[in-house]
């Protein structure tokens, strides 16, 4: 379920991230309305030892609750893409059907080793999920 019943309660969530997640060292997130019921999303969130997670989301909110219309996550280290989410529907590829549209991209091919993605909604907020799964990844030390 949902949270946010309007585009001001995410925006405030989005902008106490590094207050909310102390293992973010800085964000340049910017929430931007588009529209009397559309806004974007985007920008990046940066972790220790290189690690940053790239945003992005079109959301609306026709039924004055906030949803993700589409979204691109990406995770970084330094120069290298390790991973991303998308929501593109590949209804053909059995092995996504039980988390479908939503899906990861990981190594060896990223481009084309697709997983499910549970974790993953339209209806909820990501980024809670996305922010815990780079803590996993981003060594405070190294």
């Amino acid at each position: 379920m949902n949270p946010f019943q309007s585009l001001r309660e995410y925006e405030v969530f989005v902008y106490s991230l590094t207050e909310q997640f102390s293992s973010i060292l800085s964000s340049t997130l910017l929430l931007v309305q588009r529209g009397r019921t559309y806004a974007e999303l985007s920008g990046e969130l940066i972790f220790a030892n290189g690690y940053r997670l790239s945003i992005f989301e079109r959301l609306t909110w026709e039924t004055s609750v906030i949803e993700i219309e589409g979204y691109s996550y990406e995770g970084w280290r330094n120069g290298e893409k390790l991973y991303w989410y998308d929501s593109q529907p590949h209804p053909n590829i059995a092995e996504l059907k039980s988390t479908q549209p939503h899906h990861k991209h990981i190594p060896p091919d990223i481009k084309h080793h697709r997983v499910p993605a549970a974790g993953l909604s339209f209806t909820a907020p990501n980024l809670a999920f996305l922010i815990r799964e780079m803590e996993r990844l981003a060594p405070t030390s190294e």
